[in-house]
């Protein structure tokens, strides 16, 4: 077969504030895979919605070709996104195209938060995938019907999605193996020390131990319970029975492992939630007080600024300021 037909070409379409670790984590790859190998298997193109330079999170910009106009047949499409949907807004005329690569037969791919344009695109219907663990709130609640995992990448048929971060290194490694075998994609990630290839379903973040400071099993049990239930809180009496203990050993362990109560940690839990989804999505304060288990946007106000030392339409309004 003719060596340039033996190409895959792979297109990243970059998004306005766009995780540049993310980025070189699924590129550099496929950059030493051709260099391993000795010649072209991956031909890697940029792209952006008018083919304008994109800049990253960090200020570094990258040129881009015009997804729109691009003519050439790619073998896969991921879209490269972070930020929040104040740097999505702009990206509707992404949609169609992306329909439309779909429909000829590309791989459609998420990298980071990627994944939440893609269902805006409606290209994760019926299909399992995942998102940064940041963005999973915004998501379910934008999109309670898709099948949302948490790992770091999913990989069903056709769509190709991963949390960011470093975890494209371990998508790109499963990519490359596919195509080329096990032992060449070991050799790749050997070249980035890149020795613990990670499997797709470990989590994205640290031990519930790690995060919360404590190894009671019955503490975490009730923590990782307050963080699934955020829109209808269970009260203490119910917790204890779900932790399978009476509600005075529940008070002693936030008191000795946590110097905090349980009605402060649990309120401190929704209120953070609450402030990520004013940051990332496009919920009214009202939507966002019903989605963290308040009674009324007013009650919702005054427990938000308590805590932050702002309302929740001044904590929007300063993203929004230029």
């Amino acid at each position: 077969m003719d060596e340039v037909r033996n190409v895959q070409r792979i297109g990243f379409v970059l998004i306005p504030n766009f995780a540049l670790m993310s980025y070189a984590s699924a590129t550099e790859p496929l950059r030493a895979a051709n260099l391993l190998a000795g010649r072209i298997l991956f031909a890697v193109t940029s792209l952006s919605v008018g083919g304008k330079p994109i800049a990253s999170s960090s200020g570094v910009s990258v040129e881009c070709d015009d997804v729109t106009a691009k003519a050439e047949h790619f073998h896969t499409v991921f879209v490269c996104a972070g930020g929040g949907p104040a740097d999505w807004k702009d990206s509707a005329a992404l949609y169609p195209v992306l329909r439309r690569l779909g429909r000829e037969g590309v791989r459609i791919g998420g990298i980071s938060s990627g994944a939440f344009l893609l269902a805006a695109a409606g290209l994760l219907e019926n299909r399992d995938f995942t998102i940064h663990w940041e963005h999973a709130p915004v998501l379910r609640e934008a999109f309670p019907h898709l099948n949302l995992r948490q790992a770091r990448y999913v990989i069903d048929a056709d769509r190709i999605t991963c949390g960011g971060g470093v975890a494209p290194l371990d998508m790109m490694h499963a990519l490359i193996a596919e195509r080329m075998g096990t032992h060449f994609a070991r050799r790749v990630s050997d070249w980035y020390l890149h020795t613990a290839v990670a499997e797709p379903a470990d989590p994205q973040r640290a031990s519930a131990a790690e995060r919360f400071g404590t190894r009671r099993p019955a503490l975490l049990a009730i923590l990782e319970k307050m963080e699934a239930t955020i829109e209808r809180p269970l009260d203490r009496a119910a917790m204890a029975r779900f932790a399978g203990i009476s509600q005075r050993h529940l008070d002693r362990l936030f008191a000795d492992e946590l110097g905090s109560a349980f009605r402060d940690t649990y309120r401190q839990t929704r209120l953070r939630h609450a402030r990520r989804l004013l940051e990332q999505s496009p919920l009214s304060i009202s939507e966002i007080a019903f989605a963290t288990g308040f009674s009324s946007s007013g009650h919702f106000s005054r427990a938000f600024k308590e805590f932050f030392g702002l309302t929740p339409r001044a904590c929007r309004d300063r993203l929004s300021a230029p």
